[in-house]
């Protein structure tokens, strides 16, 4: 089968558009980071994965990607922030790209290539800006630096904006010294107790939109395939980048625009300055990352995504019955050593998997493909693709527990071992394979189950053990009871033979967004 041709939403044509990178076999993608003067939130979440989903499927696809996702760690929130604690700027804000990391690191999120701060590439901020100058683009007041709007016809072709209609907007100041009010500032003069640098306008510090020109022009020239970042940042700060690099350099182009939907809150947009946000340390306090993960895939990385508990235990109960399945495939499938798959009479022939099983295979194959190379589409892979693919794991795990001939005992143990690698390599794709062992992110899902219940796993044995004296006493309203009231907390009860085990499950009885 032919393989389907990657489609990308591109933000400056509003089209759906063929990839085809500027360099054959290689590309260059470049994503705006954080402000690091704080514990990062979900919305920074929801960008970080979107793009490592797009980074890991480009690697997937056989490319030789160079991701840059930039920290700024100069900046004006920043300054404030170390201000109101008394500590050092650039000490305040290294501490916060640590723990961005460190964050990154639990969502399983590929680490990019480079990650460069502002700090780090002051000289080059500075060429640029001389350069954005000596082309007339850009006109200096009192040690500051602005970018001259009507000196670049095509500013407002990404946004959609007209000049007329742009006002100075959030980090840009209204200053009656610009030319026109959108001007914004490319070097800002150095002021008391602030970092600053020499220049050949003074001491001062970079604008905040500069930066990002002058990094990805370092590390992927001023023509590479792929700029992303949140919707938010399309106006002004894209807006701005791209004013900015072509006024440097005439030549500079982005292939494609990329931009991933807010995370909303009762369908506001989460945001630190509206203070509804909930930090990525609260949620993975109480829930699983790779829950969190898997919640922020599940709508399109295009879409909005409106955070709730309700979404977050569905995906936790989804990553546990993914889990919960291929430790059970595995367990199933390891008395079965690939010695004793090859071991069979002279006369037989060595064991085949199912037809059904390469029919799973072939439509997991295929459906990954197609809705990956359709921009992405991560909800359909999550809620059918993969969850196909794992019912007929189940449904093969119940035919292996029957009586069969030994042939066809090998034949379905081998399919179940075939279709678990196939659903590893799309689990691997998006971000969802574990670093560790499956039964040791079931225990971790299980322990956040339990604390959300505010219950310990003696609290639970000792129900399982009230209730099983109640169905021996035939009190089955009191067994009901207990099991209703632990599934109401999100612990499931399940008989088993003689036995009771419990799972996590989704509570049924949730708030709407915690407490």
């Amino acid at each position: 089968m032919a393989a389907a041709e990657f489609r990308v939403y591109n933000s400056m044509t509003h089209e759906k558009e063929v990839f085809r990178p500027r360099q054959p076999g290689k590309v260059g993608m470049y994503v705006c980071g954080v402000t690091a003067y704080d514990l990062s939130h979900l919305g920074h979440a929801r960008a970080a994965v979107a793009f490592d989903v797009l980074y890991r499927y480009l690697l997937h696809l056989g490319y030789e990607v160079t991701y840059v996702r930039n920290f700024t760690d100069v900046d004006d929130k920043i300054i404030r922030r170390a201000n109101e604690i008394g500590e050092n700027p650039m000490s305040l804000s290294s501490r916060y790209c640590d723990e961005y990391l460190t964050d990154m690191g639990h969502l399983q999120c590929l680490s990019p290539t480079h990650q460069p701060r502002v700090s780090e590439h002051i000289d080059d901020i500075k060429e640029l800006i001389t350069k954005i100058i000596d082309n007339g683009c850009a006109y200096t007041v009192d040690g500051d630096v602005y970018f001259d709007v009507e000196k670049f016809p095509e500013y407002g072709r990404l946004s959609g904006r007209k000049l007329e209609d742009n006002r100075a907007g959030e980090r840009v100041a209204v200053d009656s010294r610009k030319r026109n009010p959108a001007d914004f500032a490319l070097w800002k003069a150095a002021k008391p107790d602030e970092p600053s640098w020499e220049s050949p306008w003074g001491p001062g510090r970079p604008g905040w939109h500069i930066e990002c020109s002058a990094m990805s022009a370092h590390y992927l020239t001023f023509s590479f395939d792929i700029h992303g970042g949140g919707i938010d940042l399309i106006f002004p700060h894209h807006e701005n980048e791209l004013a900015q690099s072509c006024a440097a350099c005439r030549e500079s182009k982005v292939s494609y625009w990329l931009h991933n939907g807010h995370v909303t809150i009762n369908d506001e947009k989460m945001s630190k300055s509206l203070g509804n946000f909930f930090t990525i340390r609260e949620i993975i306090e109480r829930y699983h990352p790779l829950s969190l993960r898997h919640f922020l895939m599940s709508a399109h990385y295009r879409s909005q995504i409106n955070y709730s508990l309700s979404q977050l235990e569905h995906a936790s109960a989804a990553v546990f019955y993914i889990y919960q399945t291929l430790q059970d495939c595995e367990d199933a499938s390891a008395p079965f050593t690939e010695g004793s798959l090859g071991e069979t009479k002279p006369s037989s022939k060595p064991p085949q998997i199912t037809q059904a099983a390469q029919e799973c295979i072939k439509k997991l194959r295929s459906e990954f493909q197609n809705k990956m190379s359709d921009d992405m589409q991560t909800p359909p892979i999550l809620t059918s693709t993969i969850l196909d693919a794992l019912r007929f794991i189940n449904s093969s795990l119940t035919t292996l527990k029957k009586k069969q001939q030994k042939q066809a005992q090998l034949s379905t143990v081998k399919s179940l071992t075939e279709l678990n690698g196939e659903i590893k390599k799309v689990l691997d794709v998006l971000g969802l394979l574990p670093t560790s062992s499956y039964s040791e992110v079931l225990q971790q899902l299980k322990d956040k189950a339990l604390k959300r219940a505010e219950l310990t796993e003696d609290d639970v044995s000792k129900l399982i053990e009230d209730r099983t004296l109640a169905r021996k006493n035939k009190d089955f309203a009191l067994s009901d009871k207990i099991r209703s009231d632990l599934t109401a907390k999100g612990i499931s009860l399940m008989d088993v033979g003689h036995e009771t085990i419990w799972r996590p499950c989704v509570p049924t009885s949730l708030d709407v967004v915690p407490s």
